[in-house]
């Protein structure tokens, strides 16, 4: 039984989260992205649409979907729990994805496959998807040797504050990832969101400002996930560099230093995501000693 809503219920979310656990801890890899999470748990600006898959009162398979990207067109992330797979439930989610999608936009429709599982592909091709972008893991032991840290002259590197930051972060933000399909839309809700979130540690996010005039430069915001579902593991949450100050070496300097002070926080490994198309940052990362760990593919429906 499938049904459709534009909210669900303290129950309905609780079943969602642990639908969502039950896929992770079979498939090593959450079957839905931080931002469909945290709209899930604390809602947002503008509603998304749900589809929840029943088996009598049990929620066995889930769809999101966001119609509100005029220029991109509509996106949906889907799960199906582990031991409710290969009946047809995962079909009718996309189909009815589909239906939402003709409904609200024009049709367009953007899937998601975290972990890029054979079956996720046959599924988006079968219903007419093409394989569009591909966002990479990397990995990275913490036991390896650290180069030292060396900002650029001039750049000196402190700890966000927030409620004081916010701002000027949120234009370097916007500056630094101006072509970027989702970074670079953030606003200030969508931050502020993330500063509550429990993982959220304000001296793992390091800024780098200029001496002159404390004017921002560039950002590493590392976290810290796990903990209950397995063991602690860093990330390069979000690296960014302002255009202005590229090339001269900061990036490198801000991944080194966010990688120090995970390491300083007693954990072994660290984890990122990268388009595959940025081959810049891509090559940086494996310089630095990053490896491919997993791919996140998004599929676009052909009209």
């Amino acid at each position: 039984m499938l049904q459709r809503f534009e909210h669900l219920d303290p129950d309905q979310i609780a079943q969602v989260e642990r639908l969502m656990q039950a896929a992770g801890d079979t498939d090593g890899a959450l079957p839905l992205s931080e931002h469909v999470v945290l709209h899930l748990r604390h809602g947002g600006e503008a509603p998304a649409i749900h589809l929840l898959a029943y088996e009598g009162d049990r929620v066995v398979g889930y769809a999101h979907i966001d119609t509100t990207d005029a220029v991109e067109g509509a996106a949906a992330e889907l799960v199906v729990h582990p031991l409710h797979r290969r009946h047809g439930i995962g079909r009718a989610l996309v189909t009815e994805a589909m239906r939402v999608a003709d409904e609200r936009n024009d049709g367009r429709l953007r899937l998601w496959a975290h972990g890029d599982h054979p079956s996720a592909s046959a599924l988006a091709i079968r219903l007419g998807f093409d394989r569009t972008r591909v966002l990479l893991q990397l990995r990275r032991s913490l036991f390896a040797p650290l180069d030292e840290v060396r900002m650029p002259e001039g750049v000196r590197l402190r700890a966000f504050r927030p409620g004081v930051d916010d701002e000027a972060w949120l234009a370097l933000n916007a500056a630094a990832f101006a072509d970027h399909p989702e970074q670079g839309k953030w606003t200030l809700e969508d931050l502020h969101v993330r500063l509550r979130e429990p993982w959220f540690d304000a001296e793992g996010f390091l800024l780098a400002e200029s001496e002159r005039d404390g004017g921002l430069l560039g950002f590493h915001w590392t976290k810290v996930h796990g903990h209950e579902a397995h063991d602690p593991i860093g990330e390069v949450y979000v690296l960014g560099v302002s255009p202005d100050a590229h090339g001269g070496g900061l990036g490198k300097a801000l991944t080194l230093a966010g990688l120090w002070y995970l390491r300083a926080r007693g954990l072994t490994q660290v984890m990122l995501y990268v388009d595959e198309s940025n081959t810049r940052a891509v090559a940086l990362y494996q310089r630095l000693g990053f490896v491919r760990w997993s791919n996140d593919v998004s599929f676009q429906r052909t009209l």
